[in-house]
């Protein structure tokens, strides 16, 4: 059985895998790595985790680099700080940041209102804002922070692995800069969530699985664990700010709903409308033996990529992928992912992206700008830059 081509090299994701999944649900990449683009073939291969290893980087990525015993003991070690109470704890003072950023926009302007970018002015400032005041760290550290996501977002897109290690190497020294003060501090370190994830540890498991106590984090853990708290949800913020924006000005009624409507509704329309749109566009898996996926043998050691994007719309599933359907596709959504390795920071970037809506359009009107927006390619997804213009209500 033969294997169509997808070469995703500065293709806009979501319109290019549109037409790709025509040909099959399953591609290879010019480089021969598996791309799976259909739904039940994304959920088969997040789901098993014996066949499927989520360890496919040469750099250290904690969690969900991890597998196993060892995923699950950091999974359980660090999903608390995502729980109910931490998220309620955590809220006003998150509302309260989305209410002066708006007010910070909407400052001084007339009736006619004004022409901002949804990613950069609003998702991307509000992103850094939150981050650093859910981790305690510094707000001085908002112009290096936005200037890291537009250098990072430049170096992804490039591919070039000298430019993209010299940013990480830069966003590591932000953290070890956060890091070192509290250090020193010891018992006398502010007690924030940074300095919590300094202090906790993890379950050892013995060679039978059975609990063999604990162990404080290592410091190369404790980095990656921010790393991927701050430097990977910087731009997802961000990224969903435009897509979520980009829709609500179109769709004057749904807007209308999360402005008025509950928490759990707002919840649901943010999660179909990046279903839509998904701005997470992949992750990577390792086959650790053979296996057979869409009627294709994979062999041990082959690289796969989980196109969630592409998933998202799979027409064998959303017969319409564009129709706004909240409650009908929620079963399928796959915007988090699924499995083991589904988001871990999925509470907070919903509670965010919910209160930064509520906020903005509690104060506002939002409208598309006459200024065309523009896409985003691969790697990344959704889009760049997303003018609209904000209107004070009333």
């Amino acid at each position: 059985m033969s294997i169509p081509l997808y070469d995703p090299t500065g293709v806009e994701p979501r319109s290019a895998t549109d037409e790709q999944r025509a040909e099959g649900p399953l591609a290879r990449t010019p480089d021969g790595h598996w791309m799976v683009l259909g739904h039940a073939e994304a959920v088969e291969v997040a789901r098993d985790h014996e066949a499927f290893s989520s360890a496919v980087s040469r750099f250290l990525q904690v969690p969900n680099g991890l597998d196993g015993a060892e995923h699950t003991a950091v999974r359980v070690a660090t999903d608390p700080f995502f729980g109910p109470e931490e998220m309620a704890a955590f809220e006003p003072a998150l509302r309260r940041l989305a209410h002066d950023l708006v007010g910070e926009l909407i400052a001084d302007v007339g009736p006619a209102g004004t022409e901002v970018d949804a990613v950069s002015a609003i998702g991307a400032v509000f992103a850094v804002r939150a981050q650093t005041a859910w981790l305690g760290w510094p707000a001085e550290l908002e112009g290096e922070l936005l200037q890291w996501m537009v250098d990072n977002h430049e170096a992804t897109r490039s591919g070039e692995l000298a430019r993209t290690a010299e940013v990480a190497q830069r966003f590591d020294a932000i953290i070890d800069s956060v890091l070192a003060p509290r250090r020193e501090l010891g018992d006398d370190a502010p007690e924030d969530v940074t300095t919590r994830l300094m202090r906790q540890r993890v379950t050892v498991s013995s060679e039978d699985g059975e609990s063999a106590g604990e162990r404080p984090l290592r410091d190369e853990e404790i980095v990656s664990i921010l790393r991927n708290w701050t430097g990977g949800d910087l731009g997802s913020i961000a990224l969903c700010a435009g897509v979520l924006l980009s829709a609500l000005t179109t769709m004057p009624p749904v807007a209308e709903r999360l402005r008025v409507g509950s928490y759990a509704e707002a919840c649901a329309i943010v999660d179909e409308l990046l279903r839509i749109d998904d701005p997470f566009v992949q992750n990577r898996r390792r086959a650790t033996c053979p296996v057979t996926l869409a009627g294709h043998r994979i062999e041990e050691g082959e690289r796969l990529i989980i196109h969630w994007t592409s998933a998202n719309r799979d027409e064998r599933v959303f017969a319409d992928p564009d129709r706004f359907d909240p409650e009908g596709n929620a079963p399928h959504n796959l915007v988090w992912g699924i499995g083991k390795h589904v988001c871990p920071g999925r509470p907070l970037a919903t509670l965010e992206l919910v209160v930064l809506l509520q906020e903005l359009l509690a104060a506002a009107d939002v409208t598309p700008a006459e200024t065309v927006g523009l896409r985003s390619l691969a790697p990344t997804g959704g889009w760049s830059h997303v003018p609209v213009v904000l209107s004070p209500r009333g």
